[in-house]
């Protein structure tokens, strides 16, 4: 650690300040696109949000320095903007300022600002307006304010606008806007939106777009594109996007140690000026997920998943290997669509513990061809000393009507029972009774379910809720339920 007096000029080290409780966060985005030597307008920006009485933070003015910079020609020299940053940091201020800047001292005509919520849009659009209202400069500018149902506007003099629409008609009526705003990126779960605001850019004389969002998950496509566009950037592809991330280093661990912090301090550059180090701790023994994209700006595979990823990762076994000796239980599950199949085995490993591994999957863009599964199920089941094989009769019955034929062992799982083995699969892996090789696709599947309520009180991995391929993890928490019961009658032993 680095003791210093001006912690906020670090970049790239965890500072901890003389109040030893105390750390500031990193000014520098961890990753960011190249920089470049053009000049910029960003100066411009600091002094007006100066003048009007908010003065922005350090990495405030670093982002505005480096993404407002500007081609001999004059033009924005980044026409896409992402900015990726932990909750609470002050994205949404930068976002408030940077349009009132642009309103005021830029001139533009129009701006517009849509977020997942039109909720999320609305507090912006009033942070705006109380702006405005507090500062006689501003507001002997200010015309007029509208609002109806899914749409709200600022005008002021010289036909100057700023609106807000709900995202589902985002681009509808719009044309050439100067600046268009998309707040929360992360849960656009489809291009709709982004592909129609940016559309309506085309006839902009120096369009920008900018995006303000924290870590999201595999769902967040317009996010996801954005980022495997960046990162093909600062590898050397030709692309003038602009992605400045603060965030944490994916592998870091939940341990408090100072390399934890450092992470801590890298997705949250307003540490130690407007969030104050008690109010991380107070956070950090919520689910993981949430605190990985929360708190440490962290892609996870699932929001709110069914199974915790850290409780996942200890329970593999590296080498892991099954025996083609052992009583072996086969379960398959397909999934609704009937686009993709996974089989999986378990095997007891001693008295107390188990393994799961992931033997074959199926993918077909149309429709899987029962018998082809049933086929190579078939080959699996005579490999091992298979005892059954476990399926849904919801989405695997018609290859289990040709595995009894054959002379096969199967046995269906559904309702109740199915709750229970769900039950039982997490409660093996959070006691450690579980073990996996760590396969990439079946620890996919397995942190992609979603917990889905079922009777009173129970739940299940929910197929469909989840958005995502989780046969994997459903065949392994049907494999579960007979890997988890016990050799003899006599479990639990009362002394």
């Amino acid at each position: 650690m680095i003791e210093s007096d001006f912690p906020e000029k670090t970049s790239g080290t965890l500072v901890r300040l003389r109040d030893e409780s105390a750390y500031r966060g990193v000014v520098e985005p961890r990753i960011r696109t190249k920089l470049n030597d053009l000049p910029s307008r960003g100066e411009e920006f600091i002094r007006f949000c100066e003048r009007i009485g908010h003065p922005l933070l350090p990495w405030q003015q670093w982002l505005a320095h480096h993404a407002l910079k500007v081609k001999p020609d004059g033009r924005w020299a980044h026409p896409v903007i992402s900015v990726m940053v932990a909750r609470q940091n002050g994205k949404s201020t930068f976002m408030a300022l940077n349009i009132l800047w642009r309103i005021f001292d830029l001139g533009e005509k129009l701006q517009v600002h849509t977020a997942h919520k039109l909720t999320t849009s609305a507090e912006i659009f009033y942070k705006i307006y109380a702006i405005v209202e507090q500062s006689p400069e501003l507001n002997s500018q200010f015309v007029k304010k509208l609002e109806s149902k899914g749409f709200q506007e600022l005008q002021f003099t010289e036909g100057r606008r700023y609106i807000v629409r709900a995202n589902n008609s985002a681009g509808r009526g719009i044309a050439a806007p100067s600046t268009i705003h998309l707040d929360e990126v992360r849960e656009y779960q489809d291009e709709d939106v982004w592909s129609a605001l940016r559309y309506t850019q085309m006839a902009s004389a120096n369009p920008q777009a900018w995006l303000y969002s924290n870590a999201g998950d595999q769902h967040s496509i317009v996010l996801n594109k954005l980022r495997e566009r960046a990162m093909a950037s600062i590898m050397g592809n030709q692309d003038d996007i602009a992605w400045f991330e603060w965030s944490a280093k994916p592998e870091i661990k939940f341990d408090n140690s100072s390399d934890f912090w450092l992470g801590i301090c890298q997705a949250n550059p307003s540490l130690g000026h407007t969030i104050h180090p008690d109010n991380i701790r107070a956070v950090l023994n919520d689910p993981e997920d949430i605190v990985r994209t929360e708190v440490l700006c962290q892609w996870v595979q699932t929001i709110n998943p069914v199974i915790n990823p850290s409780q996942w990762q200890s329970c593999f076994i590296e080498g892991l290997k099954l025996d083609y000796a052992a009583d072996t239980w086969l379960a398959l599950d397909l999934s609704p669509d009937r686009r993709h199949a996974s089989l999986v085995a378990s095997q007891r490993i001693g008295r107390d513990k188990f393994q799961i591994q992931l033997l074959q999957t199926w993918t077909n863009p149309g429709y899987l061809s029962d018998k082809l599964i049933a086929n190579d199920l078939a080959d699996w089941y005579r490999k091992f000393q298979t005892q059954k094989v476990l399926y849904s009769a919801r989405t695997a019955s018609a290859v289990a009507a040709r595995l009894v034929p054959a002379g096969l062992n199967v046995e269906a799982i559904d309702g109740q029972e199915y709750a229970t083995s769900c039950d039982e699969f997490l409660s093996a892996i959070s006691s450690g009774r579980l073990a996996h090789a760590g396969q990439d696709e079946l620890t996919q599947h397995c942190l992609s379910a979603v917990r889905v309520a079922f009777g009173d009180g129970g739940w299940v991995m929910g197929r469909k809720v989840s958005q995502a391929v989780i046969t994997g993890a459903v065949a392994s928490a049907l494999a579960t339920h007979y890997a988890t019961r016990p050799e003899t009658e006599i479990d639990i032993v009362v002394m």
